[in-house]
């Protein structure tokens, strides 16, 4: 289904079930050798969707180690993004001469359990929202759907910036009618092409109990 979200020149991968661990290189084993079986299977079955969506663009099968903040180390020419939640991974690439930067997120369609999460991970400008939207679209969990747009931003962000952004530097406007979302960016964002990124936009649908975020920056 995210393919329906990243259209080609993007290659896309998604699993709903676990790949066997055998399936990691060693050098991803070892990473979480010490991790709850849980962990283990996530995180091995994700990085066999990067290497799915990877063999699109022709490229080999290759360990995908964490770099710096824990974002993937794509290969040289890719940018990329990784998801996992319950029931759920997925792997988004694209060459770097056509994307910019991408970014994915995927949760399940519930809503956040505790208010004080929703109250960390949302501005006031965002909460507005909730009830008109909650009206008119009762079956998308709003709080939910911020939080995962905003992890799509963040990791559209990082490989950019190499800088963390908080979840209150980012305001969310929700468009139900088109399924998309604009973040506007409230401290400076990254140049590129020799122009300031003041803003992302992203689309978002929901299937199968999730909620999916995902945005592309195409090069210009």
């Amino acid at each position: 289904m995210i393919d329906r979200l990243l259209p080609a020149p993007i290659a896309t991968a998604e699993a709903f079930h676990d790949d066997p661990l055998s399936a990691m290189f060693p050098e991803e084993r070892e990473l979480v050798a010490r991790a709850v079986p849980q962990r283990q299977k996530e995180f091995g079955t994700v990085r066999g969707c990067a290497r799915d969506a990877l063999a699109q663009l022709g490229i080999a099968p290759a360990p995908i180690l964490p770099g710096p903040g824990r974002a993937p180390r794509w290969p040289a020419g890719v940018v990329g993004a990784m998801t996992h939640c319950n029931g759920y991974r997925a792997a988004a690439v694209a060459r770097s001469t056509q994307m910019v930067t991408i970014g994915l997120d995927a949760e399940p369609n519930e809503p956040v359990a505790d208010p004080g999460v929703v109250d960390l991970v949302t501005r006031p400008e965002e909460r507005a929202q909730f009830p008109r939207l909650a009206a008119a679209h009762p079956e998308v969990c709003w709080d939910r759907l911020v939080f995962s747009a905003k992890e799509s931003v963040y990791k559209a962000w990082y490989p950019l910036t190499g800088r963390w952004l908080d979840f209150e530097e980012a305001s969310l406007t929700l468009d139900p009618a088109n399924s998309t979302f604009t973040a506007r960016l409230l401290v400076p964002g990254p140049v590129v092409a020799g122009t300031q990124l003041t803003e992302f936009t992203g689309r978002w649908l929901i299937d199968k109990g999730l909620v999916v975020t995902a945005i592309a920056v195409p090069v210009e």
